[in-house]
């Protein structure tokens, strides 16, 4: 577990992004994973995170190497458990703010029963999903997100499957917050952080992410003509480089069906699919339980097993 160095600014000096530098990331030129975690230093600088209270949870994969890239606590975590280890320091540590990064290879495949259950327990935490669509480190192999017909190491001839959708698949669990954005978007990405950080409960973050060394024919960045930004009044603010030069929707993220038909829809969306504010927390519940819990002698732990 890494921790904050001793060179973190004290809480009367303001933070900044250069205080929550560590080495240098070790991604490819032009990694998409690079943005990502600048979007979480701009936003952790705007809010005036304190280091020593944040903890960067990740995986395995790309996205694995997050942790060790932004000067607060951290865990890397084995393959697809980033979130019962972030529901342990839930449950122990709740004054710590949680961020977990995962790839769409470590969250569906070997993390999805873990994904599944930590959406429908709602603890609090910010889970950022890095979507590249394949496996990255292990050299472009087929992941579950990975588009229909594109050739890859483990389908060269192309992947035989559509793919899962992630943001209809955290609908479909029951999230009580599920937002999409893409690196390189960056304002609409900070934006999206914000309104994941201030929701109570388990945060679902989509982030469209560029592969230029394996899959630079994905995500064009320079077009706009492929997705349309959601926009309302509760929503996450459309990307200000943007405004007047990309599609946008009326989009209620209270409406739960039509984010389900934008979620399925083959053009992307990026915005606020859906919020539910009052969906219990299951680390709120377990914590009512203990504190409200009767003491009891030792001797008598064991007597309501006995039969």
């Amino acid at each position: 577990m890494a921790s904050p160095s001793e060179e973190i600014k004290t809480e009367n000096q303001p933070l900044t992004v250069k205080d929550l530098n560590t080495e240098n990331p070790r991604w490819c030129a032009g990694c998409g994973d690079f943005s990502i975690i600048m979007a979480l230093k701009r936003f952790m600088v705007e809010r005036q995170l304190i280091p020593h209270q944040t903890v960067n949870i990740s995986g395995i994969g790309c996205s694995g190497r997050a942790s060790f890239y932004i000067n607060s606590y951290g865990v890397h975590s084995i393959h697809g458990r980033a979130i019962p280890v972030a529901m342990g320091l839930a449950l122990t540590k709740p004054e710590l703010k949680l961020f977990i990064h995962s790839g769409d290879g470590d969250a569906i495949s070997i993390g999805g029963g873990h994904l599944i259950h930590g959406i429908n327990k709602n603890f609090n935490c910010v889970f950022i999903l890095y979507d590249n669509e394949l496996y990255a480190l292990t050299k472009s192999q087929t992941s579950p997100t990975t588009r229909k017909g594109h050739k890859t190491n483990t389908q060269p001839s192309g992947t035989y499957l559509d793919p899962i959708h992630p943001t209809s698949l955290a609908l479909g669990v029951g999230a009580s917050f599920v937002a999409s954005t893409a690196d390189w978007l960056p304002d609409h990405l900070v934006s999206t952080l914000k309104a994941a950080y201030d929701h109570s409960g388990f945060a679902f973050v989509h982030v469209s992410q560029r592969c230029p060394h394996f899959d630079p024919n994905n995500f064009d960045h320079k077009e706009t003509s492929w997705f349309t930004f959601l926009e309302h009044e509760n929503g996450i603010p459309v990307d200000k480089r943007l405004v007047g030069k990309v599609e946008t929707i009326k989009h209620d993220p209270l409406d739960r069906l039509q984010a389900f038909k934008h979620a399925i829809d083959p053009r992307v969306y990026f915005g606020l699919f859906f919020q539910d504010k009052e969906k219990p927390r299951y680390d709120v519940i377990l914590q009512n339980q203990v504190k409200d819990a009767k003491q009891k002698a030792r001797s008598s732990i064991l007597d309501s097993f006995n039969l």
